[in-house]
């Protein structure tokens, strides 16, 4: 997908971008590669690779949620490269983005990053998601909390729901394995206070590949024991 039919895929879409917003997909694109040089960002440089499979696919969560009702607080956890919440910055310039990821260096490109494309309202902060989830300061805190392959739905659900708050939102990003992972993530679902109300699939353009997006609200406080410290969700999550 090069650059032009990313354009006319996503306005196919209602999401109109201008001459602004397709210059800083290009400086992300050419900051990508350059910073995955020294320190290993993503296995995937093809410039229409990265428009459709880091782009595109980030910014499929708007086909199914209105990201331009209000200016949302959104929470991403373990984002990388940037990778939902980023793209979709650059689409919806209102959104307020804190990313947290547990890798410093990542952090560095991150900030970097902001500062080329001139990004307002984004924050960067080194934290593990489990400690981060138990900080008052963010704690149930975000309206949105979103998180595109980084665990199985039942160790997800517990670094992401303790941060989403009562009424708002957590959007799971997820391949072809969506069904399974929801069998086994229905009880974490339902002990951290989350609700499934839609699951959106959809085939990635040009290759083929199943995508289905998670939409749960969070409907009650998550108990103060989650999340738990780190490490443990993934080696005995809620299942």
């Amino acid at each position: 997908m090069n650059p032009d039919q990313f354009q006319a895929a996503l306005a196919e879409k209602g999401i109109i971008l201008s001459e602004r917003q397709m210059e800083q997909y290009e400086i992300y694109y050419k900051t990508l590669v350059e910073w995955n040089e020294k320190m290993n960002l993503t296995a995937i440089t093809e410039k229409e690779d990265v428009f459709l499979k880091h782009f595109y696919d980030s910014v499929s969560a708007a086909f199914y949620f209105d990201f331009k009702e209000k200016p949302f607080t959104i929470c991403d956890v373990g984002a990388g490269a940037g990778f939902p919440s980023i793209p979709l910055k650059i689409a919806f310039p209102e959104l307020q983005i804190t990313i947290v990821d547990s890798l410093n260096k990542r952090i560095t490109f991150l900030e970097h990053l902001a500062r080329v494309l001139q990004l307002e309202n984004t924050h960067f902060i080194h934290d593990r998601a489990e400690t981060f989830g138990q900080n008052p300061v963010y704690r149930e805190k975000y309206e949105i909390v979103m998180a595109r392959a980084v665990a199985r739905m039942s160790v997800l659900s517990e670094l992401c729901l303790p941060i989403v708050q009562v009424g708002g939102t957590f959007i799971a990003m997820k391949g072809a394995q969506a069904d399974e992972e929801l069998q086994g993530g229905k009880k974490a679902l339902k002990v951290l206070g989350g609700e499934l109300k839609d699951i959106h699939s959809f085939t990635l353009p040009v290759e083929e590949s199943e995508r289905n997006i998670l939409i749960i609200s969070k409907e009650k406080k998550t108990p103060k024991q989650y999340p738990r410290k780190a490490g443990t969700p993934n080696k005995s999550p809620i299942e």
